[in-house]
């Protein structure tokens, strides 16, 4: 089952994967009278409300039409970052010249033993979600086939009648296709299939220069791939503060990649084993040929076939299922959480959303997306990570915003480790010290931004970081940094001439 949408050839890896999110010859279990949740999708936030509400002692059934685990597993967070990491090692082998580790102009990459570490990791991971493990250690009824409303507390599966006090739909969402001309008819990858190369591409197109698209563009270029990146708009990372976003280009760029900004691609055609792309760019038009094409440009909620309609359940095909900010669609029965419903298509958005569900759903609790506050990382190198506003938000929201900046080269750890490129960014209320939103730009920024992440949600103000000791020497010490800079900034000049005049008293 796992391989109909898997280039690779059948290995141990990819046996223990599908045999723990699809078993062969899996029996549906008799469904239960009635059911006090019923969870439509395995992925992130359908895992976690299924074993949540049945470590509580609920009666649960959980649906799945394709593999547990979702796209976080099989196809998006996992596999992703496991090929990441590999292309990181290759890169840091390449440049350990720079510490003294002779023989590097030597290295070499094997990219199918990088697909192969990466399948073993995916394959060690997926016991955690598992469809054995769910049903037999967890208690939840696993049921593998097409879930579709048939009335508003009935969910039926493989014609089977799964009647419900409250459901949850955690479909999640799929990768968007482009009407490009020729596009299909060519062939083109996508997050759902190119972890299912074994042969690395020596060209390769990427359309779409988003947090998936940059990602990945980087990690294949880092394996040897000849890359060109094709981006609709003028700069990568489009929603990202920009000076965070220029220097993931310069990255980008340094390493070789290729990127055509303001381009439209008009027309795709495949010459033997070659394709085609032939786009209009400010310069003038051109064809880029290519061995592949990565389509990156989003994601599209997964909602056909639920018949939304019979459960009166009202949606929008592009924005999804519509909840209100207790996560409750129009029938007060149903609740949603992740990326079929929300803005923000993270795994961790999706898991947190997924324990608010439980609390509303089986205890009228009244917990409120509002009160989310969701960091997310893009895992180049270096990384992106931000949480809360940008200043321009802030601004919009009529914020009087106080912008601070601390770059990496004040750390000596991030001088030390040769990884200066990059800085810590902060915006506040002015006047006030609350942090507002924050943005990091280090190798392991996604480690780093937790800190801004519980300030704003503790409500915490920017002299509590810097009252904390950091130790040193470590590139985080740009958080106490950042406080450094606000308590300096505090410093007017007339508090400053009360001092002076104060220790020249002291002094007689």
């Amino acid at each position: 089952m796992f391989n109909t949408r898997d280039k690779s050839s059948g290995n141990d890896a990819d046996r223990i994967l599908s045999h723990n999110v699809h078993p062969s010859g899996w029996t549906n279990p008799e469904p239960a009278d009635r059911y006090n949740l019923v969870v439509i999708g395995a992925g992130s936030a359908g895992l976690v409300a299924a074993a949540g509400a049945a470590g509580l002692g609920a009666r649960v059934a959980l649906v799945e039409r394709l593999n547990m685990g979702g796209d976080c597993l099989n196809f998006g967070c996992v596999p992703s970052k496991g090929l990441i990491r590999c292309g990181r090692a290759a890169f840091d082998a390449r440049h350990a010249y720079r510490f003294g580790v002779t023989g590097t102009e030597k290295i070499r990459t094997d990219f199918k033993s990088a697909m192969e570490h990466m399948r073993k990791v995916r394959a060690t991971i997926s016991h955690h979600d598992s469809a054995r493990r769910f049903q037999q250690d967890l208690g939840v009824d696993v049921f593998f086939g097409e879930g579709s409303f048939s009335s508003p507390d009935t969910l039926t599966v493989n014609d089977k009648q799964l009647r419900f006090r409250k459901a949850a739909i955690c479909t999640g969402a799929r990768a968007t296709a482009l009407p490009i001309p020729g596009l299909e008819e060519t062939g083109y990858l996508t997050n759902e299939t190119v972890f299912g190369l074994d042969t690395l591409p020596p060209r390769l197109a990427v359309i779409g220069a988003g947090p998936i698209g940059c990602e990945l563009a980087q990690a294949f270029a880092r394996f040897g791939s000849q890359v060109t990146i094709l981006e609709y708009g003028s700069g990568v990372l489009p929603r990202e503060d920009r000076e965070a976003a220029a220097i993931v280009e310069r990255a980008l760029l340094d390493e070789g990649i290729t990127i055509h900004f303001d381009c439209r691609t008009r027309q795709i055609n495949r010459h033997g084993h070659e394709k085609n792309i032939r786009i209009d760019t400010p310069e003038g038009p051109r064809t880029i040929v290519v061995d592949e094409i990565l389509v990156a440009v989003g994601r599209a909620p997964n909602i056909l076939g639920l018949g939304l309609e019979k459960a009166g359940v009202e949606f929008d095909p592009k924005a999804g299922v519509r909840v209100d900010p207790r996560l409750r669609t129009s029938n007060r029965r149903i609740f949603a959480a992740g990326d079929v419903c929300s803005p923000y298509k993270f795994t961790h958005t999706a898991d947190a959303m997924a324990r608010m569900l439980l609390t509303n759903a089986l205890f009228h609790g009244r917990q409120s997306t509002e009160s989310m506050v969701i960091p997310w990382v893009t895992y180049t190198s270096p990384e992106v990570a931000h949480v809360g506003l940008y200043e321009h938000e802030a601004t919009r929201q009529g914020h009087a915003v106080t912008t601070l900046t601390v770059p990496l080269t004040e750390t000596d750890r991030g001088i030390i480790d040769g990884e200066a490129n990059g800085f810590a960014r902060v915006h506040l209320k002015k006047g006030s010290g609350k942090i507002l939103g924050a943005t990091i730009v280090a190798e392991h920024a996604g480690e780093m931004i937790g800190e801004m992440s519980l300030a704003i949600s503790a409500k915490l103000k920017l002299s509590a970081i810097g009252k904390t000791i950091h130790p040193y020497p470590t590139q985080a010490e740009m958080m106490r940094k950042l406080a450094d800079t606000y308590q300096r900034s505090r410093l007017t000049p007339m508090l400053e001439k009360v001092f002076k005049t104060w220790f020249r008293w002291q002094r007689r």
